[in-house]
């Protein structure tokens, strides 16, 4: 690979790579697993990277949620998460409801299955419409639909306390 394709992946990588961080700790749960994940695919997106046509970080999407749903098919049983020990930084300043609600919405995440948390993140959390998220997975919009129509009744049965709050309004719906 040419010097100048190299310099234009590391640019790539280091505009990107807040966003999909954000995707791939939504995907996997976990810090650790979602640094992985990101690793993972931009080694494999860095292979390939002078065929990459159009929008890198849609192609780099892709990447992540293929393998994650690789992991999630490879394993046989329900693993632990460990959680976070560590406290927040003190210059984040957050409000105790907002920070429950999004604990809250992570524990339910977790407790969904893999295609269902998929579709979830990929239409709520990067507002993909339902064709753009097909195409992220792989899949039919009536896959989309169906998954989503499926996650968002779990999310409403096992996290009835979502629903009615502004942080998570849009997607307990």
């Amino acid at each position: 690979m040419r010097s100048s394709e190299q310099e234009r992946f590391k640019r790539f990588v280091n505009e990107s790579s807040p966003t999909l961080y954000r995707i791939a700790l939504a995907l996997t749960g976990g810090h650790h697993a979602a640094e992985d994940l990101i690793q993972d695919a931009l080694a494999r997106t860095f292979v390939r990277w002078t065929s990459v046509r159009g929008d890198p970080t849609a192609y780099v999407r892709r990447v992540m949620y293929h393998a994650q749903v690789s992991v999630w098919r490879r394993r046989s049983v329900v693993r632990e998460l460990p959680a976070d020990a560590a406290p927040e930084p003190a210059d984040r300043r957050d409000d105790v409801g907002a920070t429950d609600q999004r604990l809250a919405l992570r524990q339910a995440l977790l407790r969904l299955g893999p295609r269902q948390r998929a579709v979830l993140v990929a239409r709520f959390f990067e507002d993909l419409s339902e064709q753009d998220t097909a195409d992220v997975l792989g899949c039919s919009t009536g896959t989309v639909r169906s998954q989503t129509h499926r996650a968002l009744a779990r999310l409403r049965e096992i996290a009835p306390e979502l629903r009615n709050d502004p942080f998570t309004e849009e997607i307990t719906r």
